[in-house]
Formats: structure tokens, sequence, C-alpha cells
């Protein structure tokens, strides 16, 4: 499948929820399958917290497949022989997109002179994008996780850019349970010396601290049924415990293994930024503290898909928006479905889910 990897300048500055702009802001993403004529077909798919425009194509730095490439392609849910996908790098990352290791109008990187921003200024700058393509509005705009707050923002603040909106695994604001999470991956990451106040650039990065931040936050994906299943309380390449401080479990190697592959790809000081992001989302009080304001008067239809097994959002935040929804008047379908996976279930094989999928975008 061919995919068209860019980068965009907005031609304008970028207003922040927390007060200011930024300027020269660009925006870098991929796109699969052909735009129609009335520019009718296009999906912009939202990436979560520790993703990128890679969706379905391999990784530059990594090599890996796209993190949803078996969701993305030719005959498949979502597929690019009908429609034109489209995803964005948000700002704040660090695969493209304006972030803090991008260079400050002084030539140096922003570091922590980069604004704090907000899910819905991730959103604007996604509307700066699908202006400069020329794309009024959109067939559906779909997230899982954080994409599933960027597409709940669009919906909620640009309401007549997309006919429909598909959240799966996501949650309408984050929970203290949620926050506490993401301060602990902040801290391990600012206690690393290396980190050195987020000017780092140019020697050597925080990646012990971006390794356990990024341990911490794997666990919350997966859930304790996945966990026992896979690695029970195996050892790791021996017989008898060590009785010392190296990976004797299983699940131990496992998480190391993925901390220290993680720091290969993402930036510390990004990591910092997007999860306060999350952390500040809260739809409802961005509406005057009711939820079904935040969608009064929306005319798209909506799809919510949670998971059994996931224990990081679960399905009664997918339910206080479809509840939301309703006392809106808007047009919303809600399942949850059965999967042992945790929260990463929409990232994995789910047949359901692909059949869920394919049948909202029609």
């Amino acid at each position: 499948m061919n995919a068209t990897s860019q980068t965009i300048a907005l031609s304008s500055t970028l207003p922040l929820d927390g007060g200011g702009e930024l300027a020269g802001v660009e925006v870098s993403y991929e796109t699969y399958g052909v735009l129609n004529a009335e520019r009718s077909n296009a999906i912009l798919l939202c990436h979560a917290l520790t993703g990128d425009q890679y969706v379905a194509s391999p990784h530059p730095i990594t090599g890996k497949p796209g993190w949803w490439e078996r969701m993305v392609g030719p005959g498949k849910p979502i597929n690019t022989e009908r429609f034109h996908v489209i995803c964005a790098n948000v700002i704040g990352s660090c695969m493209g997109s304006t972030g803090p290791a991008s260079v400050a109008p002084d030539g140096q990187p922003y570091g922590m002179r980069f604004p704090v921003i907000t899910i819905r200024d991730m959103v604007r700058a996604h509307v700066g994008l699908l202006d400069a393509l020329g794309i009024e509005r959109l067939h559906a705009v779909v997230g899982g996780s954080m994409g599933g707050m960027q597409a709940l923002s669009l919906a909620a603040n640009w309401p007549d850019r997309a006919e429909r909106v598909l959240v799966i695994a996501s949650t309408s604001r984050h929970s203290a349970q949620n926050i506490a999470f993401h301060e602990l991956g902040r801290q391990a990451i600012m206690a690393d010396p290396r980190w050195a106040g987020g000017d780092y650039y140019g020697g050597e990065a925080p990646d012990n601290g971006l390794a356990v931040a990024r341990m911490a936050a794997h666990i919350t994906y997966l859930s304790e049924e996945a966990l026992t299943e896979k690695f029970g309380r195996n050892l790791q390449d021996r017989d008898t415990k060590s009785f010392g401080f190296d990976a004797d479990f299983q699940v131990e190697s496992y998480l190391r293994y993925q901390g220290s592959g993680f720091t290969r790809r993402f930036d510390a000081n990004s990591y910092l930024y997007i999860t306060r992001a999350m952390d500040y989302f809260d739809l409802a009080e961005e509406h005057g503290g009711r939820l079904a304001d935040a969608f009064a008067g929306t005319s798209a239809r909506f799809c919510l898909v949670s998971f059994d097994s996931d224990w990081l959002y679960p399905t009664s935040e997918s339910r206080h928006v479809v509840h939301a929804l309703n006392a809106a008047g808007g047009a919303v379908s809600f399942v949850e479905l059965s999967a042992p996976h945790g929260h990463d279930s929409f990232l994995l094989e789910v047949p359901a889910l692909d059949r869920v999928i394919g049948g909202f975008l029609g």
C-alpha cells in the first residue's frame, strides 16, 4: 500500500488555550488512498499518546509495521480503496510536527520554553491541516485512547467538520488515577539528572527516566489477565532466582525491553507535554461544566466502543459520554466488547472491533 508522507507549515499562527499563540507551526502527516473529486471521502485518524502518523507504514526509526496496519488498508475495516485516510502527528510530539525538540525563533530548541498545550490545541492544528488540504467536512474522525479525546474535541468544538465520530477506549476527562500515573512518569523523567531542566538537546537524553515512565504507563495498557497469561511468575532465562536485582521474572524483562525500546523513538520532553495535555482534558469543563452542552446541536453520528478488560478507560467512561449525547439529542451507538488484552485491545486482534469499525464507516 502506498503511503504519502508530508510536512506542511500552517499559514497562520495557532492560538492556544493557555493564552498566547504558536507561530510557524508545522504538521507532519501521512495519507493513504485517493481523495475523491468531491473531497468527501476523507477520514482523519487521531493517534494515541506515544503514537505517530505512521499508522499503516513502517516506522522510519524502528522499522516496525504501522501501529494500526491491521485496520487500515485495501479491503480492511478502514478501507483505503474507498477512503482517503489522513493521520497527523500531534503538535507537542516528536515525529515532525512542532514540539519541544523543534527549533524556536531564536535558533535553539524550544525545550521547556515550548508552551503547555491542550488536546483542543492539537485538534486546532489538525483543523489547520484540513483547511490547507481543502477538506471542509470529513467522512469520519476516528481515534482510540488519546486519539478518541481528539475525536471528541473535534466534534464538540468544530461540529460541522465530521459526519461520523468513532471513539474507541477513551474518555471525556482524565480521572485522578489517570493523572497520578502520568505524574509518576513525569517525575521519573525530571528526576533523571540528564533531563537538565529540559535542556538536553545536543547531549545525552534522559533515557533512564523516560524508560521508567514508559514502563509504568505500559502496565496500565494491559489487563491483569493478559499479564498473568503471558508471563505468570515465570523466570527469565534461568531456573532459580538470582537473589539479586537483575530481571529474574519474565515480566520484569518485558517491561525493561519496552522502556529501552521506547527511548529510541520518543522525546522525553514530548512525553511531559502530551501527558499534561491529556491530564488537562475535560470536555465538560470546556463547555460550562455540563458534558451534554459540548454536543448541543451536533449533527454527527457517534459510535463509542469500550473493552471489558480496560481499567485505564473503563466502560463507565464511555457510558458517561453516551448519556451526554443522549441528553443532547445526538445520534449515538455504543458497544462494550469482550477482549482479554486491557486498554491495548483496540490495537490488537479483536475481530468484533473490525466489524464495528467497518459497519460504522459504511
